[in-house]
């Protein structure tokens, strides 16, 4: 097949990891054409762009993440002259800008399938009712240009079908998938990664793995962290990763006194993340809205209980009492309950932690991911040269 994927910016992070290991997978396992669109806007994440192997890249400079009508008029005319001189079988969009001028564009273009990945909603309870409105109605007026969804998470399907973006059977959940092994795999980095970061062979180590941007929920780490600490001082939390709530999560911490007890690691690159989990001993999710968070199966993966929130995907994969802890969002207390009952008992930690390590190893495997993609292709194909067909005779 001849197949351009479509997002708004390469950065470090999870759709954009699970878009790349789509195209390098569909080349290599399939000899696919591909070719992956996106605008050149990148951040404080870091950018993914040289890691991207044999995956053809074409950049148009307008496609942007903010919504802006003459760039994202000129980002649809770019995209549009790519797909005519592409000519694809398949139309693969992600992200919600990409996600509406990609798929736009692509059905002005005639292309015969057009599949619309939601690694997070773009609207969700807490945002302004007017933009909320907004989004809805612009995601309901693309579905009418696209042949089929796929989902990072049940969660992610329930949420557009709710809110009337389209019908339950136009639906597919494929969980987001990695490269596995490097996770299963990881136990080796430990010493040596804890010893770089300034860790005691009995610390106690509670990681977070996200960009530290508003609803990531780091705050309500640092407000937790004084009750673990009374009971648990043993216990260090490290944040892996960069963002522009930095210095003031820093200095959030040392307000509270609590600076010799934070790491913060900085800008990490993915293929350094599994040894950053295997210097923790438990692993904790804030977050206010994540699809199906890539750092919840990746800890499980590695051999590390989870504690998470309970928002969009994450019951999928924080099993309460079976994988980890699973929080009503923005509590605290509950939060550093948790954290206590595991820092205080290894014996929990490592029952959590292997549970899940043998429950999710198929499901999360990119190539799994990229398989149960490809079908959603097959299928639209052979749909429709089924009613193709049907109308001849």
């Amino acid at each position: 097949m001849k197949i351009v994927h479509i997002i708004t910016r390469m950065i470090i992070g999870g759709a954009q990891e699970n878009t790349l290991l789509t195209c390098k997978d569909l080349i290599r396992n399939y000899r696919d054409d591909v070719v992956l669109i996106t605008g050149t806007q990148t951040g404080v994440e870091g950018a993914l762009l040289d890691s991207v192997g044999d995956v053809r890249v074409e950049y148009v400079d307008s496609l942007v993440r903010a919504i802006s009508p003459l760039c994202d008029y000129r980002a649809y005319v770019g995209i549009k002259k790519l797909l005519r001189e592409i000519k694809p079988d398949v139309v693969h969009t992600h992200s919600a800008k990409a996600g509406i001028l990609g798929r736009l564009a692509a059905r002005a273009c005639g292309v015969p399938a057009i599949v619309h990945s939601i690694h997070g909603a773009p609207f969700w309870d807490e945002q302004n009712p007017i933009t909320r409105w907004f989004y809805q109605q612009c995601e309901r007026y693309a579905e009418k240009t696209c042949d089929a969804f796929i989902c990072v998470a049940d969660a992610m399907t329930d949420l557009m079908v709710n809110a009337g973006v389209a019908p339950r059977e136009k639906f597919t959940t494929i969980y987001s998938g990695m490269e596995v092994e490097t996770f299963t795999e990881s136990a080796k980095f430990r010493d040596e990664t804890r010893r770089q970061l300034g860790f005691s062979a009995d610390d106690i180590v509670v990681g977070k793995a996200a960009r530290l941007f508003n609803l990531k929920g780091h705050e309500f780490v640092i407000e937790a962290a004084a009750d673990v600490l009374r009971e648990c001082p043993k216990v260090k939390f490290m944040f892996v990763g960069d963002g522009t709530l930095t210095k003031q999560h820093r200095e959030n911490i040392e307000r509270r006194g609590l600076s010799n007890n934070f790491v913060f690691t900085g800008l990490v690159q993915p293929n350094e993340i599994p040894k950053y989990i295997a210097a923790t001993d438990i692993m904790v999710h804030t977050s206010l809205r994540e699809g199906l968070a890539r750092v919840l199966p990746q800890a499980l993966l590695s051999g590390k209980p989870v504690i998470s929130y309970d928002v969009d995907g994450a019951r999928e994969v924080v099993i309460p009492n079976e994988t980890g802890f699973l929080l009503p969002p923005k509590t605290i207390k509950p939060l550093s309950e948790a954290i206590i009952k595991l820092a205080t008992n290894k014996t929990l930690r490592e029952q959590l932690a292997n549970n899940g390590k043998e429950r999710f190893k198929k499901q999360f495997d990119h190539n799994y991911m990229t398989d149960e993609t490809r079908k959603v292709y097959e299928k639209i194909e052979m749909f429709k040269r089924g009613t193709a067909a049907n109308k001849k005779c």
